[in-house]
């Protein structure tokens, strides 16, 4: 297992530092947009208005979504990519197990998204001049995110492994993703409390808002039901890769495209 983690952080250090452009380019249009979106707000709400911190949950919410998105994508195209280039049995082939061997690319993957997040935020804070509060309590809440996160990867990667092409769909996904880690869920209450909890990571990025943007103090009973809905979302989308691995191995598709 040691192996098989150093393999792949090995593979994936090659393919970031041989192609630099690409990775500088993304950090350079994602930080753009949000600026963008930034002086719109400040042109449309005029000079004489502060967001406080509304401003900062929503570059919370932003760099949030660039990361699930980044996970999401990786695992999806990580299979779509194997089977472009005709290595996809192989992976299937691999003494360690195709799911486990895809769940240590994706936490592998996750030391490159993080140089790129870190990167987005730390620009996005000095052009927006709003700087927020990044104690070590937010490993937590962002841990509970990055289970729903994978989960959700995985479900993608099964319609990936059976359909081949999903780029539309992981495309409307995405916009999904945003709308669903931008809900005020820290604000709701009464009947609205059950369904924050059923939802994808909404929970944990509520906790990542109130204690980056509100410098507020972790609540561990929500942790609690944070990590429960990441764990639930994690099996539930590993159960589908393992149905549609059987049902490729059973038409016999996995080695075309």
């Amino acid at each position: 297992m040691f192996n098989l983690f150093r393999a792949e952080l090995k593979r994936i250090w090659i393919e970031f530092i041989r192609y630099p452009l690409d990775q500088i380019s993304k950090i350079v249009i994602m930080t753009i947009i949000f600026y963008g979106m930034f002086l719109s707000i400040h042109h449309i709400a005029g000079p004489n208005i502060d967001v406080g911190h509304r401003l900062d949950a929503i570059i919370v919410s932003y760099v949030l979504w660039n990361l699930v998105t980044f996970v999401i994508q990786g695992i999806a195209f990580g299979i779509q990519t194997e089977a472009q280039t005709g290595t996809l049995e192989q992976l299937f082939l691999s003494p360690f197990g195709t799911l486990k061997v895809l769940l240590v690319r994706a936490l592998v993957n996750l030391s490159t998204y993080f140089t790129i997040i870190i990167s987005i935020l730390l620009l996005t804070m000095f052009l927006t001049g709003r700087y927020l509060y990044l104690p070590p309590s937010i490993i937590l809440p962002l841990i509970t995110v990055l289970l729903a996160a994978y989960g959700l990867g995985m479900v993608i990667a099964a319609l990936t492994l059976l359909y081949k092409r999903v780029q539309q769909l992981v495309g409307l996904v995405q916009f999904g993703l945003l709308f669903l880690l931008s809900l005020p869920v820290e604000t709701w209450s009464g009947p609205f409390h059950a369904l924050k909890i059923m939802l994808p990571m909404v929970l944990g990025a509520g906790i990542l808002r109130d204690v980056m943007a509100r410098n507020l103090s972790l609540d561990f009973s929500l942790i609690f039901l944070a990590f429960i809905n990441g764990i639930v979302y994690l099996i539930i989308g590993s159960l589908v890769f393992r149905w549609s691995e059987r049902k490729a191995k059973h038409q016999g598709i996995l080695n075309g495209y």
